[in-house]
């Protein structure tokens, strides 16, 4: 009875150092050290080196870079062309008769003027090549007056790809904070759990300690010190699991972070944020249809809905005519003389057999318009369901964990109940450890409700735009 007082007293004590640690907020508060990390640290990390975030940014880049050069368009096009030629005869021939064109009085002045040899010289055919070599250069500009739209609306769709992109890299963003609050919630779930296996263990080793001195005392049973042995291989066997469980997920969130030279002491020192208050539900916002704009997901239907309509004008724009003012200055040598002229000119295209496959694109891309407005319809209704799922998630996450809190208070009370039969010789020693393992269950319960309320508010900031 005297060895049964003293384990009575000593169940007290731990009894209520578990219950003390019952009541304090989880996860606890407590000051950080200079090399922990917080959660908004981790994310700042995040969205700063990721790199499927790296990735997204490139892509705007590219995006902004593409929509500059669709800009170009509104500007002439001037271009330069130069050449030079050599070919073995010339490119144009001509035969001259002169006397053709001598009349006969013509005849008698110049018998009088030339000498018999030029004279014989005139009588006779003669033959000239030209453009045997030479050179030819020239500079225009052209610019379009109206192409059907099609600068305009290109110019446009460029801009919904700049948008567009910007949106893709806030949908990254986002799930990369999740990844990162998700990883950093399983590491606070597991050093809660750890915490619990240290109260526990703490236990043991003081039940233990007794029990061994009362089993060589001959005042207790062997098999008591036995069972409290085999519950001690199990705390150690789970907290293997917790120490194997942590080193994995740091590593993956150090990844995710794009953290290299950080130690894992800094994911066992990592703050704890403070605790959730049970009566805050109601500050959270209200589900309305006004939340819908303001998510990416949305956004992104309705660009492509622009997008859809823009390429539908474009292809419109194909197959009308097309009109076009220019300038140019020429340079060529061609008459064996050097030779420039400047001059204006004026085109107008207008395709006309085109418009027999171009009805047929025209209306293909007025269907894909079509599809791309339905897609938005029924997505934005898929939007809101997500929307009321999250709420309900956090409501029905917030419930369980006021269930778990009270189920912390009764194994509390069921172990003290045990203890005292334990201590008045009605319960056994396996009635005892089976009472602490419930307790211990109960606390972990509690850890996994906050940590599932955490993923659920998560979740819902997420799908209302917040």
């Amino acid at each position: 009875m005297k060895y049964k007082a003293f384990l009575s007293i000593t169940f007290l004590a731990l009894s209520l150092s578990l219950s003390a640690r019952s009541t304090t907020p989880l996860p606890h508060e407590e000051q950080a050290n200079s090399s922990s990390l917080t959660l908004e640290q981790l994310k700042d990390s995040a969205l700063a080196n990721n790199h499927a975030l790296r990735q997204k940014r490139i892509s705007i880049d590219m995006a902004t870079q593409q929509r500059r050069e669709a800009f170009t368009n509104f500007f002439p096009n001037v271009s330069a062309t130069g050449a030079w030629f050599n070919a073995n005869r010339g490119m144009a021939k001509m035969d001259i008769d002169p006397s053709e064109f001598i009349t006969p009085e013509l005849g008698a002045t110049l018998a009088q003027m030339l000498p018999v040899e030029a004279l014989a010289a005139l009588s006779s055919p003669m033959s000239m090549t030209m453009m045997k070599n030479g050179t030819i250069a020239s500079v225009s500009a052209i610019q379009p007056l109206f192409t059907g739209g099609q600068i305009i609306f290109g110019n446009k769709l460029a801009k919904i790809g700049e948008e567009a992109s910007q949106l893709q890299l806030q949908l990254t963003e986002n799930e990369v904070e999740a990844q990162v609050e998700q990883y950093y919630w399983q590491l606070v779930s597991m050093q809660e759990k750890e915490r619990t296996l240290d109260a526990v263990d703490t236990m043991l080793a003081d039940i233990k300690k007794d029990v061994n001195a009362a089993v060589e005392a001959g005042v207790a049973l062997r098999n008591d010190l036995l069972q409290v042995q085999l519950r001690h291989n199990e705390v150690e066997s789970q907290r293997l699991k917790l120490h194997n469980g942590q080193e994995l997920i740091w590593m993956l969130l150090k990844q995710l972070c794009g953290l290299k030279d950080t130690s894992r002491n800094s994911a066992a020192g990592m703050n704890r944020v403070k605790s959730f208050n049970l009566d805050e539900e109601s500050s959270l916002p209200a589900l309305e249809d006004s939340s819908l704009p303001l998510l990416p997901e949305y956004q992104l239907l309705q660009k492509n809905v622009e997008a859809t309509t823009l390429q539908r004008k474009m292809e419109v724009g194909k197959h009308l005519p097309s009109v076009a003012v220019g300038a140019a200055y020429n340079y060529h040598n061609l008459m064996e003389n050097d030779r420039t002229f400047g001059m204006v000119f004026a085109t107008v295209s207008v395709p006309l057999s085109d418009w027999w496959g171009g009805s047929h694109a025209i209306k293909r891309k007025r269907l894909a318009e079509q599809q791309a407005t339905e897609q938005l319809e029924e997505n934005a209704e898929m939007l809101k369901i997500r929307m009321q799922k999250t709420w309900n998630d956090v409501v029905e996450a917030k419930s369980q964990l006021t269930l778990a809190q009270r189920s912390i208070e009764q194994a509390d009370e069921n172990l003290r109940v045990h203890r005292d039969t334990y201590h008045a010789g009605t319960a056994t020693m396996t009635d005892l450890l089976q009472a602490q393992l419930l307790y211990q269950q109960a606390c972990d319960q509690r850890t996994d409700a906050y940590i599932a309320l955490q993923n659920a508010l998560l979740a819902h900031r997420q799908a209302t735009g917040q």
